[in-house]
């Protein structure tokens, strides 16, 4: 076993859970139940990723989040949620964190995260993003806001005039992300007609329509690990827009 992950949890049943899982997965683990004991060990052994409770007895888990991203920036981090906290593991993503999930905890989502975790490398310096011309202030702010929702798995908004770059700015943050090696497929919402955007987006069976005489992957199925960009994603039906 050469990878070790840190775990931080008060429940003794989910640290065993965890534990066990990482073990058949050949990765090492070490547990702590608190942040005190997590901000101790995190100064004595490097990590190749960490997974948190937000709910810690001596504090918040965003604690650990925004110390892992200020002084361990190539670890990852991870945090277990509560079922109905979707804001905060929202507001943890927002803070730097990975990935979140939530309790009771599913081992096969468990073991994506981890893995895809485990996949995340330094980021590159943004000074090698040649196709953003500039060295202004808010050019600069957007090279880093790149490379550190890059680093995330959360889904991100990018805003901004017709022509100023925003599929650009989605394809960097593919490139320099785990799903680098996947599909990155850019779509503009705008274009597909009403009547097909269900087909188009979530895809059919064979038969499950007159003329649908073979089965059609959808968009999300052919960006799976990889990136779909929505580009104008307002010019979709609010109906579609639920469905999403």
């Amino acid at each position: 076993m050469s990878q070790s992950i840190l775990i931080i949890d008060d429940e003794p049943d989910i640290c065993e859970l965890i534990s066990l899982t990482m073990r058949k997965m050949g990765i090492e683990s070490t547990t702590v139940h608190s942040i005190e004991s997590a901000l101790k060990v995190l100064q004595k052994k490097n990590f190749a990723a960490v997974l948190t409770d937000l709910r810690l007895p001596d504090g918040d888990g965003l604690t650990l989040v925004e110390h892992v991203n200020v002084h361990h920036t190539q670890c990852p981090i991870i945090v277990i949620t509560a079922h109905g906290t979707m804001e905060i593991a929202i507001e943890a993503l927002k803070h730097g964190a990975f990935d979140f999930i939530t309790k009771p905890i599913q081992l096969d989502k468990l073991r994506g995260i981890i893995k895809a975790a485990l996949k995340s490398t330094p980021a590159p310096s943004y000074e090698t993003f040649a196709q953003l011309v500039g060295d202004s202030d808010k050019m600069l702010s957007l090279k880093k806001d790149i490379l550190k929702v890059a680093r995330s798995q959360a889904p991100v908004y990018i805003s901004g005039p017709s022509g100023c770059g925003k599929e650009l700015v989605a394809k960097l943050i593919h490139e320099n992300s785990v799903r680098k090696d996947a599909e990155f497929i850019p779509v503009n919402c705008g274009a597909i007609p009403s009547e097909l955007m269900e087909a188009e987006f979530f895809g059919y069976l064979k038969g499950s329509f007159s003329g649908a005489t073979q089965d059609k992957i959808g968009l999300f199925a052919a960006a799976d690990q990889g990136t779909l960009f929505l580009d104008e994603v307002a010019d979709l039906p609010l109906n579609m827009q639920v469905k999403l």
